[in-house]
């Protein structure tokens, strides 16, 4: 099972004039106040208004990617629906541009358009107790049975789990092989009865993560993405697209973290110090050139797959979410201790806005983990960005099932 490539052939890409008198058209054929939200997303998917740089048939309009900018103006405008990104991040961010890259014909046409609609949530089934950094260490088994693969091991820190219909998950498929090689990658019904999620409970109080217990869980070899063996390099597309779409995410001046002590700032002016306005005022612009530099990044990623350059940008956004929710807890004195709402919740998605500032404070300590601990993610910048030596690796080579564990 190899990539397979549009499911139509592409025409001349659409101008921002076309797209916006397009989405116009569909606009007056659907109009949102009076046509059903889930309606209105499957015939925006349809249009090839989901995501223009898609191709046609399959969301898109094989149109440059910072024309979606446009279409999302107009239907903002309109009033339409959105998908509830947020929810779905995992499946956008992640599921969703592996599929295209690896998928089948068959493949796109049943995962994608439910996936967009916010219709089925995915998760991911990557990391393991003994295999997180090092994820090609890891041990969870596929074996091959006629045409299903039978699927039994544990993953961890599962974001959406507990909520999710779909999850992609690599497993080892030939332990005689080094790490690398022997892994084949899976989307996996979650809803098979040997599929057991576990909450895990955060410092915040909350369970978002999870573990995952996979017991005899039949995966069909239509569920397979890309060839046999082939699972670490359609991982390392997922992870890249996971980096960008953490660290890269599209945010307005002061969006997010700094948004929150800004507001404090001007609101609060008996808690300033000269002190406290110097690292805020750094701080700020940091985030603002972060801002812009996430901006280029999903501008160069027109021109093709997301590289290296995204490890760069998840470990800008881990150290300024912990700077800037350390120095509002400092602003705030007393205050930035309180922690109203500890209870185990089981949330569907993360969310910083609205909290109090000790949530924001401990939920960042995360962010050095999630995605690529920055250790890791440290390495890839050095080698594959600037060029350095590469670690000396002694297991490289070496089949999987010889490796000390």
């Amino acid at each position: 099972m190899t990539a397979a490539g549009p499911t139509t052939t592409p025409g001349p890409e659409p101008t921002a004039d076309e797209l916006r008198a397009r989405t116009r058209r569909f606009l007056a054929a659907h109009p949102p106040a009076g046509t059903d939200r889930a309606a209105f997303l499957r015939a925006r998917f349809d249009a090839g208004l989901a995501w223009v740089h898609y191709p046609q048939g399959l969301g898109g309009l094989g149109a440059p990617r910072s024309l979606q900018a446009v279409v999302d103006a107009e239907l903002q405008a309109a009033g339409a629906p959105d998908n509830d990104p947020r929810r779905i991040g995992i499946g956008l961010g992640m599921a969703a541009p592996t599929i295209l890259a690896y998928g089948t014909d068959e493949q796109k046409r049943r995962f994608l358009p439910p996936l967009w609609a916010g219709e089925e949530v995915w998760c991911q089934l990557f990391s393991e107790p003994g295999a997180g950094s090092d994820l090609a260490a890891l041990g969870t088994r596929a074996v091959r049975d006629g045409d299903t693969w039978v699927v039994d091991g544990q993953k961890v820190w599962t974001s959406s789990a507990h909520t999710a219909r779909w999850g992609i998950l690599i497993a080892r498929t030939d332990p005689g092989l080094p790490k690398h090689r022997g892994i084949t990658y899976f989307l996996c019904d979650m809803t098979d009865p040997g599929v057991d999620v576990r909450p895990l409970r955060q410092i915040t109080g909350e369970a978002e993560f999870n573990e995952v217990f996979l017991t005899g869980v039949r995966i069909p070899d239509s569920h397979r993405l890309g060839a046999v063996g082939q699972g670490w390099e359609v991982a390392r597309t997922t992870l890249m697209n996971e980096r960008v779409s953490i660290g890269g995410m599209r945010q307005p001046r002061e969006g997010g973290m700094i948004g929150s002590v800004a507001a404090t700032w001007r609101g609060r002016p008996e808690l300033r110090t000269h002190h406290l306005h110097d690292r805020l005022l750094t701080l700020w612009v940091e985030a603002e050139v972060a801002r812009l530099t996430a901006e280029r990044l999903r501008q160069q990623l027109a021109a093709g797959q997301p590289g290296p350059e995204g490890s760069g940008m998840k470990l800008t956004f881990a150290r300024l979410n912990q700077q800037i929710s350390a120095l509002e807890v400092e602003l705030l004195g007393p205050e930035g201790l309180l922690y109203e709402d500890w209870t185990m919740r089981r949330p569907e998605l993360v969310d910083f806005t609205g909290r109090d500032a000790g949530y924001r404070y401990l939920r960042a300590k995360g962010n050095s983990i999630e995605g690529g601990t920055s250790e890791v993610l440290l390495n890839i910048v050095a080698e594959r960005v600037l060029g350095l030596p590469s670690e000396p690796r002694d297991d490289k080579d070496l089949p999987w099932k010889d490796l000390a564990r």
